[in-house]
């Protein structure tokens, strides 16, 4: 039998994902802002500089094309890390590509150029700038200020061939005069990388479609420039909770890079969650990254930056391929004693386990049918006698939740014994 004759997908009703590559520099890729924009996350701790080293390490082997290490701006100890890091890129050959956030002004920009002439690697300058009409009135901006004020740094930077990627926040919230007026002198200065944000977690994925298609047709095309020459970055956050559907959407729209923070930790809500869009894309079928590793990845960030990651937290979370329940658990059941490992991980699960290094759990509680029991026991080395199936069933209704694999041996002692 043809497995996939055995779901029915109606994600691919009249859906078809298209990219022309010769209309884009490179295929989709991710940039993860986790040790920066992630540590801007109000209860975010910020790692040691050897945690952060390893963090990076699963980040390359989770094929991430690009880093943002820091804000060299927010002073030395900042600097000190981002230059580790960046050691350890060139000292281990990676592949993924080393950045830093900067404002648009020469003092955060000089760190950059001083560590580019060090390591002999282009560091990628992402220089910010808030545009939106709430951002300028706040501040006493005007558009002729914030032009001038980029134009500055901008032209410091490509005169010292640093690679800029020029930010505008809260783009999402910002007027198309405005936009198109600082991105096309943006680019008349050499910039080659536009960023596009969500800043405030604003945006729905309709407003992400719109404002990349004016993005492409409006201030790329119709400032003289070809679509393959620029590279045009998403960057979204979660106050709506449509991080992952906007990343989504914008990989739809064309974006060439997409961002993202492990777990969503962020400033607020957070920013988009990395590693739920790697998954999403990979089911899609947009990338092929092997993201076997990206369990750990998760965990390790959870330790080091202490961000959260509940127990129900999409692919991640203990709760997430975890079934206590006896109908769910006796499905699942049946499709591991056929040995069928892709039944077994997609019977009750939109998500196959597998691809992401992980496994189906039967747990035992107060919803588990004897089916839960017998396999328990029999994963776990034990007899399952029909008395000790009924011992642990009268166990099992008693609690108030599932079992944890010690409390299921204890009962199972006790009955031994």
């Amino acid at each position: 039998m043809d497995e996939r004759s055995l779901i029915y997908d109606w994600n691919t009703i009249d859906y078809e994902f298209n990219r022309n590559p010769s209309n884009h520099p490179h295929g989709v890729w991710f940039d993860d802002e986790t040790l920066r924009d992630g540590l801007q996350s109000p209860s975010a701790r910020n790692p040691s500089i050897e945690e952060k080293v390893e963090l990076l390490s699963y980040m390359e082997k989770l094929g991430i094309q690009k880093v943002d290490l820091g804000l060299p701006g927010a002073g030395p100890f900042h600097r000190e890390h981002i230059d580790a890091l960046i050691s350890h890129i060139t000292s281990n050959d990676y592949q993924i590509r080393p950045g830093a956030a900067v404002r648009t002004l020469m003092n955060d920009i000089e760190p950059l150029v001083e560590m580019q002439n060090k390591h002999g690697i282009p560091i990628q300058a992402s220089a910010f700038l808030g545009t939106s009409p709430i951002r300028q009135y706040t501040e006493g901006w005007t558009m002729d200020k914030l032009i001038s004020t980029m134009e500055k740094a901008v032209s410091y930077a490509v005169e010292n061939d640093v690679p800029v990627m020029f930010v505008t926040e809260d783009t999402t919230r910002s007027n198309p005069d405005d936009v198109r007026k600082i991105y096309q002198r943006a680019m008349e200065l050499g910039v080659r990388r536009l960023c596009v944000c969500d800043t405030c977690g604003h945006v729905t994925p309709n407003g992400v479609k719109k404002l990349l298609n004016f993005i492409d047709e409006e201030v790329i095309k119709d400032g003289g420039y070809h679509r393959s020459d620029i590279e045009v970055n998403w960057h979204g956050h979660q106050d709506r909770g449509l991080g992952v559907a906007n990343n989504i959407a914008a990989v739809e729209a064309g974006a060439d890079v997409v961002h993202g923070t492990a777990l969503g930790v962020g400033e607020r809500a957070g920013n988009a969650p990395l590693d739920q869009t790697l998954v999403n894309l990979k089911l899609m079928g947009v990338i092929d990254n092997d993201l076997t590793y990206l369990d750990e990845y998760t965990r390790l960030a959870n330790k080091y930056i202490e961000v959260p990651l509940p127990r129900n937290y999409p692919v991640f979370g203990e709760d997430a391929f975890e079934t206590g329940t006896g109908v769910h658990a006796s499905a699942v059941i049946k499709a591991m004693r056929k040995g069928d490992n892709w039944l077994a991980d997609r019977v009750y699960s939109g998500v196959p386990a597998g691809d992401f290094g992980l496994k189906q759990v039967i747990r035992i509680g107060h919803m588990a049918g004897r089916s839960n029991i017998i396999w328990w026991l029999e994963q776990n080395g034990y007899e399952a006698s029909d008395d000790l199936v009924a011992h642990l069933f009268e166990v099992a209704k008693s609690q108030s939740r599932n079992m944890e694999d010690s409390e299921v041996e204890a009962a199972v002692k006790q009955f031994l014994n």
